[in-house]
């Protein structure tokens, strides 16, 4: 029988106080939305989330989220398994978005707000998506990519529809009309949130059927041809990861004091994650709009001074080259998570001079409803390790044909367990290759072990390219650019960066000797969002290629 290495990472400093909620859940059967709306009523009175310095009560949520399911099911006519696309950023529309469409028995479909209208209508399409969730500020990418997909139903909000009156009326003016953050668009028959939630109000309320193994989710990743193909994640799987995170973190914090600071987007996995769990604890969220603007992210941080922190490695150091960060009081913060990059040690350092905070790196993917490994918080780590196996993920390291390797000998990371996906929507094929025999999901990631049970990631099997935890595969890009005119051939590959951790470089052969780089960046920015652009563009005369040839991205490394 295949055996793992080591053993899973659970802190020795348990605290009595502290409720295993999802591990009661898995134990009971129960499905997200249960999970969450009895969460809702226990913690009615206390705040849920906080954006623009407006906060709502877990009540709020509860209330809302049903209105927004009534709606949905019955106001538009939904049935059980379809589908809802939720592109939104991180505001207080998100968590009543998702645990309304949940408790609708409904599937969300998680969407990047910054695709452009080439890359958004694949993943509308992919998943079937009935109905569409957007902030007006993206409303025109919206209007633009909707022909020919399944979407019937649009429902649009502005920033400030969760605000009171009359900030929601100040924020919304100024969006549009001073910063003119919210391009003109038109939608036919676009439906608003306030009018779906309201209309939902008056209808009969719905009572969730779902079942532990039902899909709760889609998470989009990419594809071996460049488009990406969504990760099914059953309620199980969601919940799964939240025990495990009890496990091995639950210890260390307070729902009833402890406020938490979400700046990754919320559509990645990561933040989902991180939301999932603060909300089946009554945690108080900070959700953060744009992350990238440091100054506000720094005022907010030493507002808020929250006690749980994740970020990637580019996010601890920008907030470190801020000199203002150095003067806060981090007294009460305890718990900094990284994970999506590899954290540099030079990072780590500073981090823990400034904080007097460890930085706590995992890994995790789409497919494995985030973190499945993690470093304890309790005590020291290995230097370069990416933790142990969390909760009750399975762990093994095998060569191309299944096999396992020797303890201390490279090889694919591969996972099983409760949290793992159950496979890409609609894509057998993609399902077959991404497991080997008894259920182990393959990573695509070269890792070692050592006797203790802590890994150590060493290289990509694949193509894929990290750029501050976000996935870029580089066919889609150089998909994109072979749509230029002027462009005869192209390749991408990643290379190291300080900031990024991996950069986009981009290799072109022209066939307009006129072409130019700012033509490409301009080209790039039209049909890709800004993660995937090239930081890096290099003209060639011709690209290095096997004797069938096909192009040796490895030669251009």
């Amino acid at each position: 029988m295949d055996k793992p290495f080591g053993t899973n990472v659970t802190s020795v400093l348990a605290k009595a106080d502290f409720v295993n909620v999802a591990t009661h859940a898995m134990d009971s059967g129960q499905t997200v939305p249960q999970m969450l709306i009895a969460a809702c009523e226990r913690h009615a009175d206390r705040p849920a989330a906080t954006n623009l310095d407006h906060t709502i009560s877990y009540g709020d949520v509860n209330r809302l989220s049903a209105d927004l399911a009534a709606f949905l099911r019955n106001g538009l006519g939904l049935q059980a398994g379809d589908r809802v696309a939720i592109m939104l950023p991180n505001l207080l529309q998100y968590p009543v978005a998702v645990l309304g469409v949940l408790r609708a028995d409904l599937v969300a479909v998680l969407v990047n707000p910054l695709y452009t209208a080439r890359e958004l209508p694949h993943q509308l399409s992919d998943s079937g998506a009935s109905v569409l969730i957007v902030l007006d500020n993206f409303g025109s990418v919206a209007a633009e990519a909707l022909t020919g997909t399944t979407v019937k139903h649009v429902i649009t909000t502005r920033v400030g529809d969760m605000l009171p009156w009359p900030k929601s009326l100040l924020v919304d003016t100024v969006l549009k009309h001073v910063k003119k953050m919210i391009p003109p668009f038109n939608i036919p028959n676009a439906l608003r949130w306030t009018k779906a939630l309201s209309d939902g109000k008056r209808l009969p309320h719905v009572q969730s059927q779902a079942k532990p193994h039902d899909t709760a989710q889609l998470q989009y990743t990419g594809g071996t041809t460049g488009l990406s193909k969504g990760a099914v994640l059953p309620h199980r799987a969601v919940i799964a990861n939240v025990a495990a995170a009890e496990q091995c973190f639950g210890h260390c914090l307070n729902a009833q004091t402890d406020v938490v600071m979400i700046c990754l987007p919320i559509y990645h996995i990561a933040a989902y994650s991180n939301l999932i769990f603060n909300m089946a604890h009554g945690f108080h969220s900070v959700l953060v709009t744009n992350p990238r603007d440091i100054p506000a992210l720094v005022a907010a941080f030493d507002k808020v001074k929250p006690a749980f922190f994740s970020g990637v490695n580019t996010l601890y150091d920008a907030l470190l080259n801020s000199p203002e960060f150095a003067k806060l009081d981090f007294s009460g913060l305890k718990l900094c998570l990284q994970g999506g990059t590899a954290l540099r040690r030079a990072t780590a350092e500073r981090w823990k001079a400034v904080t007097g905070k460890d930085v706590i790196e995992g890994y995790g993917l789409s497919e494995t409803s985030a973190a499945i490994t993690y470093n304890r918080w309790d005590a020291p780590n290995p230097v370069g390790s990416i933790g142990m196996a969390l909760g009750e993920v399975e762990i093994t390291l095998r060569d191309e044909q299944g096999a396992l390797v020797p303890l201390g000998e490279p090889g694919e990371l591969c996972a099983r367990g409760p949290q793992i996906t159950t496979g890409y929507w609609q894509q057998p094929e993609e399902t077959r290759e991404a497991f080997f025999d008894g259920g182990w999901f393959r990573t695509g990631d070269i890792a070692k072990a050592d006797e203790q049970g802590y890994y150590y990631l060493l290289d990509r099997r694949k193509d894929m390219i990290l750029v501050s935890g976000f996935n870029v595969y580089p066919n889609e890009i150089e998909d994109v650019v072979a749509l230029h005119p002027g462009v005869l051939e192209a390749a991408v590959v990643g290379i190291p960066d300080e900031k990024c951790g991996e950069a986009v470089r981009l290799v072109v052969v022209r066939k307009d000797p006129a072409l130019t780089e700012d033509d490409l960046r301009a080209h790039c920015r039209a049909n890709l969002t800004g993660y995937k652009q090239p930081k890096v563009i290099e003209f060639r005369d011709m690209l290095p290629k096997s004797a069938v040839g096909k192009i040796l991205r490895r030669e251009l490394r």
